[in-house]
C-alpha cells in the first residue's frame, strides 16, 4: 500500500510518520521552508516523538512539494489541511480540503480520500455529492498538540466514518502502525464520525471551563482551589485528570470546534454547548480583572503559548487577557522565545529574560515554570498542579 499526506501540521506530519513505519508515504505541503526542514530531518513542530522519528533511517517517507506526483503515487490520499471557524460568516471554513479534492480529482478521477481535518457535521455527505464521488472517507483524529505522534502510537481509539470492508482496511492500516496493542476500533457512518470529533473536543472544553469556574469561585471567595479540586477529583466518576485551572481553553481545536458545534445546534434545543463558549469569555474577563486590580504600570506576558513545551499560540487565551489589560491603558511587554519579532500586537517583545523580569510589575503566565522562581512574588498564574 502507498499513502500520500497533504498538509504537514501536527495531524498530517504525525500520521505520515506513523504510517511510514510500514507503508510507503509521500508527504506534501505548500510551505517550502517546512519541506526543506523535514528533508534535513528537522521538525518544524515542537513534538518529542516527531523529533525522534525524523532521526530514524528506517522510515519509508519522502517529503515533496510536487502535488501531482503525490496524487498519482498513492492508494489513499490523506487530507490534513487546516480548517477554521469563521465567526464573521458563521461557518466552518473547509476551503483547503475542497481545494485538495478538486485538484486531485482533476489529475486522478478515481482518487480515494481520507479526511483527517476537522469538518462540520454532515460535511462528508455534502462533499461526496458535490464532487460526485463515493471515495471520500472521514476519519477523525484525537491528538494533543505537542503529543501528536505519541497519541497516534498509543491511540485512545480509531474511528473510521465508513462501515465497509474499505473502512476495515483503513482502520487496520492505522492500527498496524500503533505500538499500543489493544486499540478500540469503531466503524460508523460519516456524519456520526464527524459528530464524535466535535462532541469529544467540546466535552474537553467543558471540563476545562468547569474547573476554571470552580477556580474563579475559590479565588473570589478566598478559598483554596487546590483542596476543592483534589476533593472533587477523588470521586472516581470525575477523576483527578485534566483539572488544572487555566486562563481558558485555546489552541488549534477547542475554540473552533466548540463554536462549530454550537452552530450545528442552530435549530436544536440546547443550553450547555453555548454556555461552554460563553464560559471561556467570562473566564478571560475574570482573569484580566484580577490582574488589573493589582494596579500594575507594566504587565509582562510570559509565553504566548498555553502549554509547557509548546510552540503554538494560535488562539491562546493569554492573548485575550493581554488585550483586556491593554484596553485599560496598562502597558504590556511580551517574552516569547519562539517569536521572531520586536512587537506583538503593538506590544514590545523582550528577548532578554532578565530584562523582562525587571521591567514587569506583574508577570502573567498560564503555566508556571521554574525559571520564574526568583520572581515568584511578581507572578500571577492559576497553575495549581504544574501540568498542562
Amino acid at each position: 500500500m502507498k499513502i500520500s499526506v497533504f498538509g504537514l501540521g501536527y495531524v498530517g506530519l504525525a500520521n505520515a510518520l506513523l504510517l511510514s513505519q510500514n507503508i510507503n508515504v509521500k508527504a506534501y505541503d505548500i510551505v517550502e521552508k517546512k519541506i526543506d526542514l523535514l528533508r534535513q530531518s528537522i521538525s518544524p513542530l515542537e513534538d518529542k516523538e516527531i523529533h525522534e522519528f525524523l532521526k530514524r533511517d528506517d522510515l519509508n517517507i519522502e517529503f515533496t512539494q510536487d502535488f501531482e506526483d503525490a496524487v498519482k503515487f498513492a492508494d489513499y490520499l490523506i487530507i490534513a489541511t487546516p480548517t477554521d471557524y469563521d465567526e464573521v460568516k458563521n461557518y466552518f471554513n473547509t476551503s483547503t480540503v475542497e481545494d485538495v479534492i478538486e485538484k486531485a480529482l482533476a489529475i486522478r478521477p478515481d482518487a480515494t480520500f481520507i479526511i483527517k481535518s476537522t469538518v462540520p457535521v454532515g460535511y462528508t455527505l455534502d462533499i461526496k455529492a458535490r464532487f460526485n464521488t463515493e471515495n471520500i472517507i472521514f476519519s477523525p483524529e484525537f491528538l494533543r498538540e505537542g503529543k501528536a505522534l505519541y497519541d497516534n502510537l498509543y491511540p485512545s481509539r480509531i474511528v473510521v466514518g465508513e462501515v465497509s470492508d474499505r473502512g476495515k482496511e483503513i482502520a487496520a492500516m492505522f492500527k498496524d502502525s500503533c505500538i499500543k496493542e489493544e486499540v478500540p476500533v469503531l466503524l460508523t457512518h460519516s456524519t456520526e464520525a464527524e459528530a464524535i470529533k466535535l462532541f469529544s473536543n467540546t466535552y474537553l472544553a467543558l471540563r476545562v471551563a468547569y474547573f476554571n469556574e470552580l477556580d474563579t469561585y475559590a479565588e473570589s471567595r478566598g478559598l483554596d482551589s487546590r483542596q476543592i479540586i483534589e476533593g472533587v477529583g477523588l470521586d472516581p466518576r470525575i477523576g483527578s485528570h485534566y483539572n488544572n485551572p487555566s486562563f481558558g481553553y485555546g489552541g488549534y481545536c477547542l475554540p473552533k470546534d466548540t463554536k462549530q458545534l454550537r452552530a450545528n445546534y442552530e435549530d436544536v434545543p440546547s443550553n450547555i454547548i453555548g454556555a461552554i463558549v460563553e464560559a471561556n469569555t467570562t473566564r478571560k474577563d475574570f482573569i484580566a480583572d484580577q490582574i488589573i486590580a493589582k494596579k500594575p504600570k507594566m504587565v509582562g506576558i510570559y509565553r504566548l503559548t498555553m502549554k509547557a513545551n509548546s510552540d503554538n499560540f494560535r488562539y491562546s487565551s493569554i492573548q485575550g487577557i493581554m488585550k483586556r489589560i491593554k484596553a485599560k491603558g496598562i502597558e504590556v511587554v511580551v517574552y516569547e522565545p519562539t517569536l521572531d519579532a520586536t512587537e506583538f500586537y503593538h506590544s514590545r517583545v523582550i528577548k532578554d529574560l532578565d530584562e523582562f523580569k525587571d521591567l514587569s510589575d506583574v508577570i502573567v503566565t498560564n503555566r508556571f515554570e521554574e525559571i520564574l522562581k526568583d520572581v515568584e512574588n511578581k507572578v500571577y498564574t492559576r497553575d495549581i498542579f504544574g501540568d498542562n
